[in-house]
């Protein structure tokens, strides 16, 4: 993953971050992780974010180096999530994929703060489930995962 793409990870994770989430979850499944997580992120409390991402996503940093360059990165990029919604997670054996409504505002990838609309992929580790990748829907793909939030076309 390049630098930049790294960077746009970041931002868009502490954006999901920042919001509330309206319905509860059950302890350990991956909605409740993703909600762990986000929150962890909003309140930039990484090292509470730490255990919840898989290896593949620390990129072989330890604890320390997570936080410190994820501290940098939310700074550097002014990151401010006002608010997420995490939804109902599809469960594939050890994989899940978990959408979330994102409303957040940052320097370079959402400067005028539009809604974004994410999914998350969480995979089983070591027996508890981890936030393993993010991406940004594109209009047709929020229809799917998000019915009654799609945007009018």
């Amino acid at each position: 993953m390049s630098p930049l793409r790294h960077r746009a990870l970041l931002v868009a994770l502490a954006l999901l971050a920042a919001a509330g989430v309206a319905r509860a979850a059950e302890p350990g499944s991956p909605e409740d992780v993703l909600t762990r997580y986000l929150t962890a992120i909003k309140a930039e409390k990484f090292e509470d974010a730490y255990p919840l991402v898989s290896k593949a996503m620390r990129q072989g940093k330890d604890k320390e180096v997570y936080v410190k360059e994820s501290r940098a990165l939310m700074a550097f990029a002014d990151v401010k999530i006002f608010s997420f919604q995490v939804g109902k997670a599809k469960v594939d054996g050890d994989k899940a994929q978990v959408p979330n409504v994102l409303e957040s505002q940052d320097r370079f990838a959402n400067t005028l703060g539009l809604t974004e609309y994410e999914l998350y992929t969480l995979v089983k580790e070591d027996g508890a489930w981890k936030v393993d990748q993010q991406l940004l829907l594109e209009p047709a793909q929020v229809k799917e995962w998000f019915p009654d939030l799609a945007p009018k076309t």
